[in-house]
């Protein structure tokens, strides 16, 4: 096969979504799926590998899969991968696939460092809704701190925002205060008084506590002091996790959707890293093609 003719794949799969591409070995994508969260702590190991392989057979729509010569997917969880029940379940998916190339994973993290820089070695603070921050060396992570799950640590991501923003929202309905947040926030979890809010507060399930935290985010764009002082809080929380590894050389990588997508927050934990390092932290671009040109690299390095 001609060097022109060959491709690679790479993939990032999370707990919410699993998103897969197909590039050429210079970066041209030639195609894209999606598939349900692929992360095997957060839900059954056959059904997070089977969103991997539908992703993959989405993504290869139109392409002749004989042509694929590399595949690296990022999947968080990933240690679930070192038993053999849930290895089994994603070679089978992988041998669904009908990809030739061997599946090469690696740590979420790295695919999330690797799509804010292309240095083999530095470190990446994520924060979605969970938060982490790790050191990459060699394109492997290191030492880490936090991602101890939403009951230990995240502090700083999305389900910490919405505990603090459901916490703060109960303090103020028993002192019988309101404001922009705290009325977004009740209307969200229910409950007719005080009382009522707290027992429809703990009924919920973590995935609906931590979809709270962008109400945190809209009541600070239009002044909410509650929410303002959370989203400083937040940003405190999150350069304290990443500072916690330095020293660490190379670049600073700063991925997961609220430090890609809510800007004030980012900014903030921008200033911050400033102030103590020198530099702001580069915001992640796509981690499916990132994995994509973990791929190329390796395929032209051996080939």
């Amino acid at each position: 096969m001609s060097v022109t003719d060959a491709l690679v794949i790479g993939g990032d799969c999370g707990g919410t979504s699993t998103r897969v591409v197909v590039t050429t070995l210079d970066g041209e994508v030639v195609g894209r799926g999606a598939g349900g969260g692929g992360n095997p702590v957060a839900r059954p190991p056959v059904e997070a590998a089977d969103a991997l392989a539908g992703a993959v057979r989405d993504a290869l729509t139109g392409l002749d899969p004989a042509r694929v010569v590399g595949a690296v997917v990022g999947i968080a969880g990933i240690s679930r991968l070192t038993t053999p029940p849930v290895a089994t379940a994603y070679a089978a998916a992988w041998r669904r696939s009908a990809v030739p190339a061997p599946l090469t994973t690696v740590a979420d993290a790295v695919v999330a460092y690797a799509a804010g820089s292309a240095a083999p070695s530095g470190s990446v603070l994520i924060a979605g809704t969970g938060a982490i921050a790790c050191e990459i060396l060699g394109w492997a992570v290191g030492r880490r701190v936090d991602g101890l799950g939403w009951l230990l640590g995240d502090e700083g991501s999305g389900f910490w925002f919405g505990v603090s923003a459901a916490r703060a929202t109960g303090r103020a309905l028993y002192a019988d205060t309101t404001g922009h947040l705290v009325r977004a926030v009740h209307a969200a979890v229910g409950g007719a008084d005080a009382d009522g809010f707290v027992s429809a507060f703990y009924a919920l399930a973590r995935d609906k506590v931590a979809a709270l935290a962008p109400l945190v985010f809209e009541a600070a764009a239009a002044g909410d002091p509650i929410a303002l002082s959370l989203l400083e809080e937040g940003a405190d929380r999150l350069a304290a996790t990443l500072l916690s590894l330095h020293p660490c050389e190379g670049p600073v990588v700063l991925a997961g959707s609220l430090l890609t997508a809510v800007a004030p927050l980012r900014e903030a934990v921008q200033d911050r890293l400033w102030a103590a390092l020198g530099v702001p932290g580069t915001p992640a671009g796509d981690g499916a093609e990132a994995a994509a040109r973990l791929a190329a690299r390796r395929v032209t390095k051996t080939g």
